[in-house]
């Protein structure tokens, strides 16, 4: 999912390094309220978390692996402000120490994997928060599926930036089919991975999972 440098021309790398700065700028102010003495120490460890898990690749196909994404695992323990703002911190580490990820693409790629994948796991996990306060197996199934939509919808955002401005010279059907079917099977382990954390936080400490702590709390049923 970490995009190379010339994947995409430079008018559409400069448009979405914009609509990076500026989704950035809007999660940034949005954060404050879900920050305190209690949750920023968690923000950082799930920074930590995801940074550490992406260097992780595990194999999907023969030849072909995929790493933790953490949008939704983000978004779920910190909320989905701070889970960007994770997310796109991390990308940024990489891409200036790791050179994982172009430089040129940084803006793409946060946009994919920091905006869209956690907005989309985030609305997910939103929609099923009832049924994830139900029961601990009902919250690790809530935190599966958000975590398999936020990668295949970062896919699809790469998708539509290649369209806008695709500059490898393959066809836009070809790096579709390509692109969303690899990260429907690594959505997979996405989801394993971020059930299995969730559901490690949320059996020590339940009043840490963001998504638990909005409304209504269950804490009892999710030990």
């Amino acid at each position: 999912m970490h995009m190379s440098d010339g994947l995409l021309n430079a008018q559409t790398a400069v448009l979405f390094a914009a609509v990076a700065i500026a989704g950035l700028a809007v999660a940034l102010t949005k954060a404050r309220a879900d920050l305190d003495d209690r949750t920023a120490p968690m923000a950082g460890l799930v920074a930590a978390f995801v940074f550490a898990a992406q260097m992780i690749n595990f194999p999907v196909l023969p030849g072909v692996s995929g790493h933790l994404l953490g949008g939704a695992l983000a978004a779920i323990l910190a909320g989905p402000w701070v889970g960007a703002l994770c997310v796109a911190i991390v990308l940024v580490v990489q891409a200036l120490l790791f050179a994982d990820g172009g430089l040129t693409m940084l803006g793409a790629n946060i946009t994919n994997m920091a905006l869209i994948g956690t907005a989309a796991g985030y609305l997910v996990a939103l929609a099923l928060r009832r049924f994830a306060r139900r029961s601990r197996t009902g919250l690790l199934v809530t935190a599966f599926v958000a975590a398999w939509v936020n990668t295949v919808a970062a896919s699809g955002g790469f998708i539509l930036e290649y369209a806008v401005g695709g500059a490898a010279g393959f066809g836009l059907g070809t790096a579709a089919v390509a692109m969303v079917g690899v990260h429907c099977l690594i959505g997979i382990g996405e989801g394993v991975i971020t059930a299995a954390t969730v559901g490690a936080v949320a059996a020590a400490r339940p009043d840490l999972v963001h998504l638990l702590r909005t409304g209504k709390k269950t804490e009892e049923n999710v030990r």
